[in-house]
């Protein structure tokens, strides 16, 4: 329905030639709330319809506006002034029409007004189309809308995130007058927003330790590969050592047991000048040794024997 009706105001839109001899006096008009890139591009538009373009920009009042669309955020006169730093812009019209009549176009000598082709219904009820009567002479020209940007849409995102704004202007000096706001709701509004800033905080804290356990596990991969490639050798090497140990370990109490021996047996605290004629077999049968486990010693097989039956072969040398 929407194309066919797009496809009818083609085919009835017509225009006239535009003069040569001097710039072409091109006329957008419009409420330029909020004003964005969506109605930057619209007056590019209306600005390079024709390789000299003096382009005129008409907007209408709050009394008009408040009256026929709603209320605005800006006032006139901060709408007025966003027109004039606009580069595309030359002039800029304020109190501007509603519905254009033949007198105002005279009287701004405009040859082409510059919209986009959709109709829009004239509120205050002169006419269906508020750019009928300029169809109609041959003075319209089209332009397209930008889609996805509109003041509409600004003014929805804020209402969607009010609390946020309101929390914005909180942090940044306003008061709760200023932004119409109960104390109930401020106070609600700022415990709320304490609870999101520590769920944030909580939710980064668990990417950072889901970020290094990811890493250890990683790293652990890589060392069970290289386990699983050197598992021989390293086994090997760690048999080698151990077997290494033990016999020192072997020699080492082999030697300091006839020490430890002639020491308890004479009292005496070193001996350094001892040899193996100085004792015999006989100094070892002593009470004092013969305990529940009785221990002798061998020097002719060099083995430790014990009552208990259990026999010790010592390392070889």
């Amino acid at each position: 329905m929407e194309d066919e009706q797009k496809k009818e105001h083609k085919q009835t839109i017509w225009m006239l030639d535009p003069p040569t001899d001097r710039p072409v006096r091109v006329y957008a008009d419009g409420i330029y709330d909020l004003f964005h890139f969506g109605h930057a591009r619209s007056l590019e538009q209306a600005k390079k319809s024709f390789p000299n373009t003096y382009l005129l920009v008409g907007c209408c009042n709050d009394e008009v506006t408040h009256s026929l669309k709603g209320k605005t955020v800006m006032t006139d006169q901060e709408r007025y002034e966003s027109l004039r730093h606009c580069k595309w812009v030359d002039e800029v019209i304020p109190d501007a029409p509603w519905v254009m009549n033949q007198e105002f176009i005279d009287k701004h000598r405009i040859d082409y007004v510059a919209h986009d082709s959709l109709p829009y219904a004239d509120a205050s009820g002169a006419a269906n189309d508020v750019y009928e009567f300029v169809k109609s002479i041959g003075r319209f020209k089209e332009t397209k809308r930008t889609e996805g940007i509109s003041t509409s849409d600004i003014i929805m995102r804020i209402v969607k995130d009010y609390n946020n704004y309101v929390m914005r202007n909180l942090d940044r000096g306003y008061s709760r007058r200023d932004l119409g706001v109960s104390y109930v709701k401020e106070k609600r509004l700022r415990v709320n927003m304490s609870l999101k800033k520590f769920q944030e905080k909580v939710k980064k804290q668990q990417e950072k330790v889901e970020e290094k356990i990811s890493t250890v596990a990683k790293s652990a991969g890589m060392n069970h590969n290289l386990w699983v490639e050197n598992a021989d050798r390293l086994v090997a090497g760690f048999l080698e050592m151990f077997e290494e140990g033990c016999h020192k370990m072997g020699t080492a109490i082999r030697d300091r047991i006839p020490l430890q021996l002639i020491k308890g047996n004479s009292g005496e605290l070193a001996y350094d000048d001892y040899n193996d004629d100085d004792y015999h077999d006989d100094d070892y049968h002593d009470d004092d040794y013969h305990d529940d486990d009785e221990y002798y010693y061998d020097y002719s097989a060099e083995e430790e024997e014990y009552s208990d039956g259990v026999d010790c072969e010592p390392s070889s040398q």
